[in-house]
């Protein structure tokens, strides 16, 4: 997650959408006042700066009155106002309203037969490759995103624009033009691209089977952009 204040935008960090890379690039042109959160293996060029501090629980308490002690417990306790995954409605609750609705505010999409191969291939090799797609699969542990630019309700988009992963670069420079971030066409850095030695595409490797169960889990991501399993 990043908030700049010299470029005025909030960037979303969602799952298996190029995320890292992304906080990568834009740590490097970030001022000293603007947040950014650590990731986790560090990487060259990315900065993390001003993501501690303390968190009013009063936003949050409303939000989830049933969990009153847990969230009291963790806005009292815990000296990370600002995370790497981080949820857009929670980054509202802890920013001023007026950065809030000032700000551009953005995240990355994509198709969720391409993103489960991507997140499979991650924790296969996490695994030293004892981690069959079955197994994976049975875990039930998908790269859900929807809940990161949604709000509560699963309901309302509360970020200005979803960048479709399949058109990234296209669609950055059309985001960084608009903010003003120099940008030549390259983010400059592939993190995690590492881990998939197999580059078949999801159409030549999900089986009927396999392809509805992403299709269940992943329902309202689908609806909600359009995505199909195309042959």
């Amino acid at each position: 997650m990043i908030l700049s204040h010299k470029y005025r935008f909030i960037f979303i960090k969602t799952a298996k959408t190029a995320g890292t890379s992304i906080e990568v690039f834009l740590s490097r042109h970030c001022g000293p006042q603007d947040i950014v959160t650590p990731i986790a293996p560090p990487l060259e060029g990315h900065q993390p700066r001003n993501y501690e501090g303390f968190i009013n629980p009063i936003a949050e308490i409303l939000e989830r009155p049933g969990r009153l002690f847990s969230v009291l417990h963790h806005t009292m306790t815990s000296g990370t106002k600002f995370y790497n995954h981080m949820p857009a409605r929670e980054v509202k609750n802890r920013v001023p309203a007026k950065v809030w609705n000032r700000y551009f505010k953005f995240c990355v999409e994509r198709n969720p037969w391409d993103k489960v191969l991507s997140h499979y291939h991650m924790h296969a090799a996490r695994a030293g490759g004892a981690l069959s797609l079955d197994e994976y699969l049975a875990r039930g542990q998908f790269p859900i995103n929807y809940f990161r630019y949604m709000d509560r309700s699963g309901e309302k988009l509360i970020v200005d624009r979803v960048v479709r992963y399949e058109s990234l670069l296209a669609e950055l420079r059309e985001v960084f033009a608009y903010l003003n971030i120099p940008f030549d066409g390259t983010l400059g850095v592939a993190a995690k691209s590492d881990y998939r030695a197999d580059r078949r595409l999801y159409q030549e490797v999900f089986n009927d089977e396999q392809r509805q169960l992403i299709e269940k889990a992943f329902a309202k991501e689908i609806e909600l952009h359009r995505y199909r399993f195309e042959l």
